[in-house]
C-alpha cells in the first residue's frame, strides 16, 4: 500500500495523472458514456476474467491465503467511491483462482486509521490464541495508517469463520517505530525456526526488514536488506518465498520481490525482485557483478571552465558547468571527473535550456548520464508561450463580471478572480487581469459556472486551465466539460499545478452542433478547484508550454529521443540507438522548464559507442515489463507447495485517470511463478494458471505455415475476432525486423501491436493507438522486454481482456502487462511483419467467457 500517497505530497499522484497537459477525454470512451442501466460486469471496459469489485476503488492485492479449499483475495478497497480513499480490505474467493465470489467487506476503516496493505496467515497451532487447534484462527496482518499522525504501524485483526468476520485486536499495534513509511507486512511460517517470519517495507529507505515472532503479537527484528536494485521510488508491498531451481528440489533459492513506484522499468509502478538465500535471519541476493558501460568516445564531459560550444538559453544551467550540488541542493552523485550540467541554479524555479552544435549522426548509441526530476517530454508543447491562435473569444473573464454564465454553489464566486486568491499558491499563466478560480474560500468549496450556448464553428476549442486534477467521471471532478445536447462530450482538468496551460479539444465531429462549456468544482479534498481563462473557438490548436526536465535528440526540428532523471540526484546512465537517424543532423538539447518540485536536471558524459549502455532500472530483474503491474504479492499454502503471485493491474501515474465506471481497478490474472535458469542466469518467470482453460469455449481457429512479408493480414479471418481471447503463436525468424500481432484492431485505427523486435531482441507492447488514450500523457507508448529466441523461434502467450493484454514470452521469462481501452467494436487479430520476412508456424485463438459468477 503506497502511503506516499498521503505523505509528501503523493496523494495527488494516486488520484489524478500526472501529467505534463491537461489530461483530456472524448465522452464515447469516458464513464459518462455507461448507462445508468448497464448490468453489473458488462460495462464498456469491464474486465471478463480479471477480477474487479462490482463497484468503487480497488488497488493493492492484500491477505492472500488458501484455506479449506478457497483462495481468499483480500485487497486495498474504497467503500466510498470510484476514487483513492477511506482505504480497507475488500475480500473474494475463489476454488479455482479464476471465478471469484465477492463477499461483504473484511476490514473497515474508521474514525482513527486506515487499513492498508499486508497479509493473512492460518495459525494452525494457535499460537495467537485467537482460535482454537480445531478450529483456527484466520490472522490478518495490516498496515495501520493512524489518521491524525500520518504514521504506519503494524497491526492484527482474527477471524474463525473462514474470513467471513473479522475482530481487531484490542492490543493493535504489535509493531510500531514511529514512522510514516514502514509498511505492507508479508507472514508466513517458517518451519525451520517454528515461528513466524514478517517481510515488511521500510518504504522511503528502500529497506526491507524481517522480523521474527512466535505468537503474532510480539515481534523481534531480525535483519535488514537493502537498498539495492531500482530505488528512484519508495519500496513496497515486498515478498519473500523459496522456489526449486529448474524443479530440482535439491536447488533451492529464495526471490524476494519489491514493488516499486516510481522508477519502474517502463515507467511509473513495477515489480523488481532478487533471487538469493535467506538463512532464516538474513536475506543475502546473489552477486550479479560490477557493471562496466560499453567503451566510447565522450563527446561532452562539461570538464571545462565553461560549456565550450554548446549555447544557454534562460538562467537554470548557469554559465558554467556546475562542480557537484549547488546551494540548497542534496548531494549530487554518479557523475565523472568534476563538473557536470546542473540546472539548480537558483533551485527549482530556474527554468532554461542547454543546446550542443550541430552533428552529424554516424555511430549506433548515444550513452550518457541523466539525473534531477522526472518530468517527461510531451509532443506538441513549446518551450515559450506565444500568443494565442486566431479564433472567437467566448469568454476571456475580463469585464469583472461572468455575463451570461451561470453560477452554482459558491466555490466560483460572483465573478472573476483577479488572480491569486487569498492563502492559494501563486497562479500564473493567465491572460489580462481575470479568470475563472475556484479557490473561493479554499478547496472546501464546490459549484458550477456554464456557459450559454454557441454553435461549434470551428476545429479546435482552445483553453486555459490549472488547479486540480480530479477527472470527469471520477467522484468528485475539478473538470472543464464540453456539452452536447447536455451530455458530456469532452472533459480537461488541471494537472495540480496553479499554473494555467494551453488545453484543446478536436471538435471536428461536432460542428454545427449547439454546445456549452460547464466548468465543475465538485472536489473539497487537496486540489479541489480549478482554474480556467481564454475558451475560445479556433481552427488551429493551442499548443502547451513544456514542463519537462529532459534530454532530448533533435533531427529535423523534432525530438525524437528523450530521457529524463527519476527524482533523484544520482545521475545513471541513458542510451539511445541512434541508427535510425544515420546521416542525418542533429542536436541535444537540455530543457529544464519546470519550477516545481525536482524542477531541474543533471547531466553529464555524453559518448558515442557502438553498444548502448544499460541503466540500474535496466538492469534489475522485474517479474513484469509493462506498465501496469503492481504490489504484486503471492499466496500462502497453495495447494501442491505451488506459488500463484497477482498484482494490482495498474499504475500511479494515471491509477485514478483510467476511464472505468463504476469501478476502477483491476487484478492481473494469477500467475504460476517459476525459478528458470534463462541464458545461464536464474530469473523469475511466469505463465497464466492453468484454470483459466475452464474459460475456453467452442472449437480453437487455427493457422499454420503462414508466410509474411512486409505486411500485415488478418490472422484466420472473423473466427479470430474478439474481445477476450487466449491466443498462443510461434514464429519462425528469417529476415524481419519486426514481427508479431494486432488485437483488438478496428474503429478509429484501433490497434494494440503485440511483436518481436530481431534488431533488439525484445518483446513489445505498442499501445499508442490502443482507444482512449489520452487521459493521461504517459499512459501511450512502447514497453519492452528482453527476450532471446531459441532454435530461431520466439514464442508468444497472449490473453486479451476487455481492456487489457497479458503477453509472455518464450517460457515466461518476459512478461508485459498493459491495460487498454478500445472501442467495443474493435475486435480483429491480425499477424504483421515488417522490413523482412518471418514464417508464422502456427497460432491457436481460443475465445474465452466471463468468469463472472
Amino acid at each position: 500500500m503506497r502511503s506516499g500517497r498521503v505523505s509528501r505530497h503523493a496523494r495527488t499522484r494516486m488520484i489524478a495523472a500526472v501529467a505534463t497537459v491537461c489530461a483530456l477525454s472524448a465522452a464515447p470512451l469516458s464513464p459518462q458514456a455507461v448507462a445508468a442501466d448497464t448490468p453489473p460486469y458488462s460495462e464498456t471496459y469491464r474486465p471478463q476474467f480479471h477480477f474487479t469489485p462490482e463497484r468503487n476503488w480497488m488497488n493493492d492485492p492484500n491477505g492472500l491465503v488458501y484455506y479449506k479449499g478457497e483462495y481468499h483475495l483480500f485487497y486495498q478497497y474504497n467503500p466510498s467511491g470510484n476514487s483513492w480513499g477511506d482505504m480497507s480490505w475488500g475480500h473474494a474467493v475463489s476454488t479455482d483462482l479464476v471465478h471469484w465470489q465477492q463477499l461483504p467487506l473484511a476490514l473497515s476503516h474508521d474514525d482513527k486509521e486506515m487499513v492498508f496493505s499486508g497479509s493473512a496467515v492460518v495459525d494452525q497451532n494457535n499460537t495467537s490464541g485467537f482460535g482454537t487447534k480445531s478450529n483456527p484462527a484466520m490472522v490478518a496482518i495490516y498496515t495501520s495508517y493512524a489518521k491524525d499522525t500520518g504514521v504506519q504501524s503494524q497491526s492484527l485483526a482474527y477471524s474463525t469463520d473462514r474470513g467471513r468476520t473479522w475482530t481487531k485486536y484490542g492490543g493493535n499495534p504489535v509493531i510500531d517505530i514511529g514512522s510514516r513509511d514502514f509498511r505492507d507486512p508479508k507472514v508466513q511460517w517458517y518451519a525451520p525456526t517454528k515461528s513466524w517470519l514478517m517481510t515488511v517495507s521500510m518504504s522511503a529507505e528502500h529497506k526491507v526488514r524481517f522480523y521474527s515472532s512466535q505468537n503474532l503479537k510480539d515481534w523481534t527484528q531480525l535483519s535488514e536488506f537493502g537498498p539495492a536494485g531500482a530505488t528512484g521510488g519508495v519500496w513496497e508491498c515486498p515478498d519473500l518465498f523459496p522456489l526449486a531451481v529448474d524443479g530440482d528440489k535439491k536447488k533451492i533459492k529464495w526471490v524476494l520481490v519489491v514493488n516499486i513506484n516510481p522508477g519502474g522499468i517502463a515507467g511509473g509502478s513495477a515489480a523488481q525482485y532478487f533471487v538469493g538465500d535467506f538463512d532464516g535471519r538474513k536475506f543475502t541476493a546473489d552477486d550479479k557483478g560490477t557493471y562496466t558501460p560499453p567503451t566510447g568516445t565522450v563527446t561532452q564531459d562539461f570538464e571545462g571552465t565553461d560549456f565550450g560550444s554548446w549555447t544557454t538559453t534562460g538562467t537554470a544551467f548557469g554559465a558554467a558547468p556546475a562542480a557537484g550540488a549547488l546551494a540548497g541542493q542534496g548531494t549530487v552523485d554518479g557523475y565523472d571527473g568534476t563538473g557536470l550540467a546542473n540546472s539548480f541554479h537558483s533551485g527549482d524555479s530556474a527554468t532554461g535550456a542547454l543546446t550542443s552544435p550541430s552533428f552529424t549522426v554516424d555511430s549506433e548509441y548515444l550513452n550518457f548520464k541523466v539525473g534531477g526530476g522526472r518530468h517527461p517530454h510531451v509532443n506538441g508543447t513549446v518551450l515559450e508561450q506565444g500568443p494565442p491562435p486566431e479564433g472567437t473569444v467566448l469568454a476571456d473573464f475580463e469585464g469583472g463580471t461572468y455575463g451570461d454564465w451561470t453560477t452554482t454553489g459558491d466555490a466560483f464566486g460572483t465573478a472573476p478572480a483577479p488572480g491569486t486568491l487569498p492563502d492559494q499558491q501563486q497562479v500564473s499563466g493567465y491572460l489580462g487581469s481575470g479568470l475563472v478560480n475556484s479557490f473561493h474560500s479554499g478547496d472546501s468549496t464546490t459549484g458550477t459556472l456554464t456557459s450559454p450556448e454557441f454553435t461549434i464553428d470551428k476545429d479546435r476549442v482552445n483553453f486555459l486551465v490549472g488547479g486540480g486534477n480530479h477527472p470527469a467521471g471520477s467522484d468528485n471532478p475539478t473538470a472543464v466539460e464540453l456539452l452536447v445536447d447536455g451530455q458530456v462530450v469532452r472533459s480537461a482538468t488541471g494537472q495540480n499545478a496553479e499554473a494555467l496551460d494551453w488545453a484543446s479539444w478536436d471538435v471536428r465531429d461536432l460542428v454545427g452542433k449547439k454546445a456549452q462549456i460547464k466548468i465543475v468544482d465538485d472536489n473539497t479534498g487537496g486540489w479541489g478547484h480549478l482554474n480556467v481563462d481564454h475558451i475560445m473557438l479556433s481552427d488551429t490548436q493551442a499548443r502547451p508550454v513544456s514542463r519537462e526536465t529532459a534530454v532530448n535528440l533533435i533531427v529535423d526540428g523534432q525530438v525524437v529521443r528523450s530521457a529524463t532523471g527519476s527524482n533523484s540526484e544520482t545521475l545513471d546512465w541513458a542510451s539511445w540507438d541512434m541508427r535510425p537517424y544515420a546521416g542525418k543532423q542533429a542536436r541535444i538539447q537540455l530543457v529544464d522548464m519546470n519550477t516545481a518540485g525536482w524542477g531541474h536536471l543533471l547531466a553529464d558524459r555524453f559518448t558515442v559507442a557502438d553498444a548502448p549502455a544499460k541503466s540500474v532500472v535496466q538492469r534489475a530483474d522485474w517479474a513484469d515489463y509493462g506498465k501496469d503491474y503492481y504490489a504484486a504479492v503471492s499466496w500462502e499454502n497453495a495447494p501442491g507447495g505451488k506459488r500463484y503471485m497477482i498484482g494490482w493491474m495498474n499504475n500511479w501515474d494515471y491509477g485514478g485517470a483510467v476511464p472505468t465506471s463504476p469501478w476502477r481497478g483491476a487484478q492481473s490474472i494469477p500467475r504460476e511463478m517459476a525459478l528458470r535458469t534463462v541464458d545461464g542466469r536464474v530469473r523469475l518467470t511466469s505463465l497464466p494458471v492453468n484454470s483459466v482453460s475452464s474459460l475456453r469455449q467452442g472449437a480453437p481457429a487455427t493457422a499454420a505455415g503462414v508466410a509474411l512479408e512486409n505486411t500485415s493480414q488478418p490472422l484466420i479471418g472473423p473466427a479470430a475476432q474478439g474481445r477476450a481471447l487466449d491466443i498462443e503463436a510461434t514464429f519462425s525468424l528469417e529476415d524481419a525486423d519486426r514481427f508479431g500481432l494486432k488485437v483488438r484492431t478496428g474503429a478509429n485505427g484501433d490497434e494494440t501491436v503485440i511483436g518481436y523486435d530481431t534488431t533488439t531482441q525484445e518483446m513489445y507492447v505498442d499501445r499508442t493507438h490502443s482507444g482512449a488514450v489520452d487521459f493521461d500523457s504517459t499512459f501511450p507508448g512502447v514497453q519492452t522486454a528482453p527476450l532471446t529466441a531459441r532454435n530461431g523461434k520466439v514464442t508468444l502467450r497472449i490473453l486479451v481482456d476487455w481492456s487489457s493484454v497479458e503477453v509472455f514470452g518464450g517460457s515466461g521469462e518476459a512478461v508485459i502487462t498493459d491495460q487498454i481501452f478500445p472501442d467495443p467494436a474493435s475486435q480483429g487479430v491480425e499477424v504483421f511483419a515488417e522490413n523482412g520476412s518471418v514464417n508464422l508456424d502456427s497460432a491457436v485463438v481460443r475465445h474465452l467467457g466471463s468468469a463472472h459468477q
